[in-house]
């Protein structure tokens, strides 16, 4: 007895396709034997020197950062605080309101390439956006700046850059005072083949003309790549097709970065796991399904077996 789909393949023309080999489980508790080091003093010297690299990296890309931050601060915000300083003291000892110095002086007192006046300049540059935060977090505040805004969006340059990156900023910064997902923000979808799984964030309600198109609710998803947590891609996807997942975005950026090594902690107990904490658990989550997928077999077989019974009955 052929099979109906290898008859009609056939009398298509196109010849049979040999069934499908059935791939066997991976058994993520079984470890591969490990290569022997390499000798010699190369390889020994490579070896040791990748570990020490790899112990100083963490602390060596924190220094960068903050190395960053505190040139931005100072060459966004704290520079321009100094001239600001410099220039007002010029202007009031000019008028005998504070004792006579001249440019030069002000100048040497104030330079800007040493260490104590960089200092003040970014400690100066963290207040004033402190007090920037308290003046538009009221209403009056919020109100005053906005109009500011609407000013700025009249120059012709502006208006082109300056509502994509307020939007960027907004994501990031601004607190959010809906609740489409509570407790959690970060979403895992089928976002380019059915069956596997991208994990990602919700930046949006979707596009409303395709809601509207279609007939569903959409949400829009920022799938982050991995090692690089920054870019990615965006899709528009069914709020009913997306899974909640209990993670934060800085759990998410974790697994990413560390390319899935690193899984996030879900219980007050738990503690960051490694691929072999995890093995044990991914192996009693496919048995699991294994065993589900037997019953729903058996069940069905049972049920069509009642249902032949009552035919000929």
């Amino acid at each position: 007895m052929v099979p109906a789909e290898t008859e009609s393949r056939s009398e298509s023309g196109d010849a049979p396709r040999p069934p499908r080999p059935t791939l066997p489980l991976i058994d993520l508790s079984v470890k591969p034997t490990p290569e022997p080091p390499p000798t010699g003093l190369t390889a020994t010297f490579v070896r040791f020197f990748i570990k020490g690299l790899a112990a100083l990296m963490p602390t060596l890309i924190t220094l960068l950062v903050l190395v960053k931050v505190w040139g931005f601060l100072w060459e966004a915000v704290g520079q321009h605080i100094i001239v600001a300083i410099g220039w007002m003291w010029w202007t009031l000892s000019n008028n005998g309101l504070l004792p006579y110095k001249s440019a030069g002086q002000i100048g040497r007192l104030w330079n800007e390439r040493d260490f104590k006046v960089q200092a003040i300049g970014v400690s100066l540059a963290i207040l004033t956006i402190y007090v920037v935060g308290l003046f538009v977090g009221n209403i009056i505040g919020r109100t005053f700046w906005r109009l500011l805004e609407g000013g700025v969006m009249k120059i012709p340059l502006i208006k082109q850059i300056y509502p994509a990156v307020k939007q960027v900023t907004d994501l990031f910064f601004t607190e959010k005072d809906n609740h489409q997902f509570d407790g959690s923000r970060v979403v895992a979808c089928q976002a380019r083949h059915h069956g596997v799984w991208a994990v990602g964030l919700v930046t949006g309600n979707g596009l409303e003309p395709l809601s509207d198109a279609i007939g569903r609710d959409m949400v829009t998803v920022f799938i982050p790549s991995s090692p690089t947590a920054f870019a990615g891609y965006v899709v528009v996807v069914q709020r009913r097709d997306l899974v909640e997942l209990p993670m934060s975005v800085d759990q998410l950026m974790r697994l990413l970065m560390t390319g899935g090594v690193v899984s996030p902690k879900f219980g007050p107990n738990d503690e960051a796991r490694g691929p072999e904490q995890d093995a044990a658990t991914t192996v009693e989550q496919v048995k699991l399904a294994q065993t589900k997928l037997s019953g729903d077999v058996e069940l069905a077989a049972a049920a069509a077996g009642r249902a032949n019974r009552g035919n000929s009955g």
